[in-house]
């Protein structure tokens, strides 16, 4: 196996917050790879394998312009978590390590009228309501279970399908990444074994990192934007983080099992397994895309569930009070864009794993601090 350390030294410094590996760095990278960070955070980044993978995704076929790295990448499965690419559509390449195995895990964040004042005395009701509702942990099933065609319909029509059922708002998709669904998702390329691991999941946080928080907006550097977003100081919402449980997951395991032994064929030469992908317009690549973009859809319906449960929690704790989307936000997803390449602009296959589109409403909320509810006795 190549080296994998790379030291600081190995990096060029384009700016205050954002280093170079140069295509020079190896002679089977295609292109260079970038990391947004500054000198403290790459001492805690060069401690594990993950500029090291940022490398690897520069060897990859039709990578365009840099493999590139948010500020939080860390190790992850072919990619580093926190990694995006381009990919050419034409000589280009998908990768089921570059979406993740949790496909379309996302944020989804909820605001209320409330403040820390109105709920203070009755957090425990809630958080109880919230855990009643929202099942988590390891292989929890939900109140909902959906075999045959009722699952492919989610499969197929994401989180505007749970609108039709009756549950959330319009509102809702409206403020959602791609509204919740993508239009090129093929149910019938899902397994019949991630559709059992998923039949059940819908509504239902899982395990890991996942989470449901009750949150108070602590600080306000951007007034004008808070107000446009409808946040303020010491307001309650809520921050959901979850994707399409195992249903995502099989889906991956299925399409990597799939590619591996045909990377041959296709003349791909990897520095990592991990790595696994296949020619995007192959029958393979297009499988695999068709089938991300239902568990996709899967997952936005899970977040668009989840939200309502959420609301309706709200209402029965505090009474008849607005619980609103402000946004859900994909961070492991690939998705056909547009963007200028050489001066031109170009469809190219975008991945992200663990990184977000930097999407109006979602890029300025930061400029909130926001903290959990525990912070606040």
């Amino acid at each position: 196996m190549a080296d994998q350390s790379i030291t600081i030294n190995d990096l060029e410094k384009i700016h205050a917050y954002l280093y170079e590996i140069p295509k020079s760095y190896r002679s089977d990278m295609r292109a260079s790879a970038r990391v947004f960070a500054n000198q403290e955070m790459l001492r805690d980044i060069i401690q594990d394998r993950s500029l090291w993978q940022l490398v690897n995704v520069t060897t990859l076929p039709g990578v365009i312009g840099y493999a590139l790295a948010m500020p939080d990448i860390h190790q992850g499965y072919g990619f580093p978590i926190g990694g995006v690419a381009a990919m050419d559509l034409d000589g280009g390449v998908i990768s089921p390590g570059g979406i993740g195995y949790d496909i379309n895990c996302g944020m989804r964040l909820l605001k209320t009228p409330l403040q820390v004042k109105d709920v203070h005395d009755r957090i425990g009701d809630f958080a109880t309501a919230l855990y009643r509702s929202i099942p988590s942990g390891v292989g929890a099933g939900g109140k909902l279970e959906l075999k045959g065609q009722a699952l492919d319909d989610v499969l197929g029509g994401g989180a505007q399908h749970m609108l039709k059922l009756g549950y959330g708002m319009p509102e809702d998709i409206e403020f959602c990444e791609e509204r919740g669904r993508l239009e090129h998702a093929d149910p019938s390329l899902v397994s019949e074994r991630a559709k059992t691991r998923g039949a059940d999941q819908l509504g239902t946080l899982g395990s890991g990192n996942h989470f449901l928080e009750v949150q108070r907006v602590e600080e306000i550097f951007d007034a004008t934007i808070a107000q446009a977003f409808g946040l303020f100081q010491d307001q309650i919402v809520i921050m959901i983080h979850c994707g399409s449980r195992g249903l995502g997951h099989q889906t991956c395991t299925d399409y990597v099992r799939t590619m591996v032994p045909l990377l041959t064929r296709w003349n791909i030469e990897l520095p990592d397994r991990e790595l696994a992908c296949a020619p995007f317009y192959s029958d393979e690549g297009q499988a695999y895309f068709k089938a991300m973009a239902a568990a996709a859809n899967f997952a936005w319906a899970n977040r668009h569930l989840i939200g309502h449960r959420v609301r309706q929690a709200v209402q029965a704790i505090f009474g008849d009070v607005a619980v609103t989307t402000l946004y859900d936000v994909s961070h492991n997803i690939g998705k056909i864009e547009t963007h200028r390449v050489g001066g031109h602009e170009k469809q190219v296959l975008v991945h992200r794993k663990g990184a977000t589109r930097a999407l109006a409403r979602s890029i300025r909320l930061f400029v909130l601090l926001i903290v959990p509810l525990g912070n606040l006795c």
